[in-house]
């Protein structure tokens, strides 16, 4: 491997995965399991993942890859290359795991289908992520995480109230599509494992379909079960909660926005003592939750009038010290100077060769307490560690490596 194992021996140490992915999905599931220590090897055409040409950039080189892709071995194939199916399966062996997100029967059209994997490891197991599974009429629809989105429901719930505004429906600001079905084949990967090794002791691979658009439906909450027994159909509801009541963002003196939630009988006293409104506790209108939630927009009007007259710094001491849940709206730069993050290495600075500084990156998820949480290294180059996973792996000397690139396989 490319550092001594032994000198941080995190939670997975000793799991290996093949990531045969490109953009998010995948490589987020693979970078996950990287995090806690497994060996990833990331395989990539000659010309890099796309991945790599987003974000914002330093000398032609992604800020973003360098988290996204930390802790990876990059390896180069040429997946199309007639001689490319033999390396894969040679390293195959070698791998607990394969994770990839093409489309539905890409990987069997380049003659590495789960039955082909499992001719070189039958105890190997196989994630597939993709936009609508790899089964049903959808399969081989085009899909991307936001439009997992929109088929999950999210992009109408991530919206203000209808006849608000005369807007598209408000994406959310990152890919959380492809991050959230990521995140479910990270974890079907280790209960597949789990099942093989321990629980069933089988010794049987197994393949995980992780759907974009299923992974999204699933955080939907109530939406299914109300509309099932209601006919109602779920409505988006801007910066508050439907459900509860008083929960939004309120404006600062200063132009910020403060998010407060003051949803319990207890915090709604206190929110309501703090503001001067006493008069309002157990009153007609705003005596229980759903109360509140009838009279929503004019309590919200209430505690605005409120919020405007202090700032964003004096309206969170204010709030602290009554003991309700708030915060500033943060943006980036408050998430790098916050003390909390800090301390935990939420926010930590990662040496990074492709750039003349350390790169801010996001921490470790989950803490694993009591084993080593680091950050191994920053997102590699193109192809890093080619020679040095096939020399290890494989056994392959300088010359069989150097014959490959001659002959365009890696």
């Amino acid at each position: 491997m490319a550092e001594d194992a032994g000198e941080t021996q995190q939670v997975l140490a000793g799991l290996r995965v093949l990531e045969i992915g490109h953009f998010v999905a995948a490589p987020f599931a693979t970078r996950i399991l990287a995090d806690l220590g497994a060996d990833i090897i990331k395989v990539e055409p000659p010309e890099g993942d796309p991945a790599r040409q987003w974000g914002e950039q330093i000398d032609g080189k992604s800020l973003w890859w360098s988290m996204h892709a930390r802790g990876k071995r990059s390896i180069t194939v040429n997946l199309k290359h007639p001689k490319a199916r033999e390396l894969i399966l040679s390293l195959v062996p070698h791998c607990d795991a394969v994770i990839e997100n093409f489309r539905p029967g890409q990987l069997a059209k380049l003659g590495l289908s789960p039955e082909t994997l499992r001719t070189a490891r039958p105890d190997l197991i196989v994630a597939h992520i993709s936009g609508y599974g790899q089964t049903g009429p959808y399969r081989d629809r085009a899909a991307f995480g936001v439009i997992g989105e929109a088929i999950g429901g999210l992009r109408y719930l991530t919206d203000h109230p209808p006849g608000t505004v005369d807007l598209p429906p408000v994406r959310v600001g990152v890919s959380v599509g492809d991050s959230v079905s990521g995140l479910y084949a990270a974890l079907g990967v280790l209960a597949a494992l789990w099942q093989r090794d321990r629980a069933a002791g089988d010794g049987r691979g197994r393949t995980i379909d992780v759907a974009l658009t299923e992974s999204m439906l699933s955080l939907m909450e109530g939406m299914l079960p109300e509309y099932g027994a209601l006919g109602k159909v779920k409505q988006p509801g801007g910066g508050g909660i439907a459900t509860a009541a008083p929960t939004n963002a309120y404006p600062s003196a200063d132009g910020a926005w403060i998010l407060i939630a003051a949803n319990s009988e207890p915090l709604f006293a206190r929110l309501m003592t703090l503001i001067g409104r006493t008069d309002l506790i157990g009153a007609p209108g705003y005596d229980g939750n759903q109360q509140r939630v009838a009279n929503s927009a004019t309590l919200d009007a209430l505690i605005g009038d409120w919020s405007r007259q202090h700032s964003a710094t004096a309206l969170v001491a204010l709030l602290e010290q009554a003991d309700i849940p708030s915060s500033k709206v943060y943006t980036a730069a408050d998430i790098a100077a916050d003390p909390q993050y800090r301390a935990r290495g939420m926010v930590r600075e990662v040496a990074d060769p492709g750039f003349d500084r350390p790169v801010l990156h996001g921490g470790v998820v989950p803490h694993m307490v009591g084993d080593p949480d680091a950050v191994r290294w920053a997102g590699p180059a193109i192809g890093t560690h080619t020679g040095e996973v096939l020399g290890e792996l494989l056994g392959l000397d300088d010359a069989a490596i150097a014959a490959l690139r001659r002959d365009g396989v890696i």
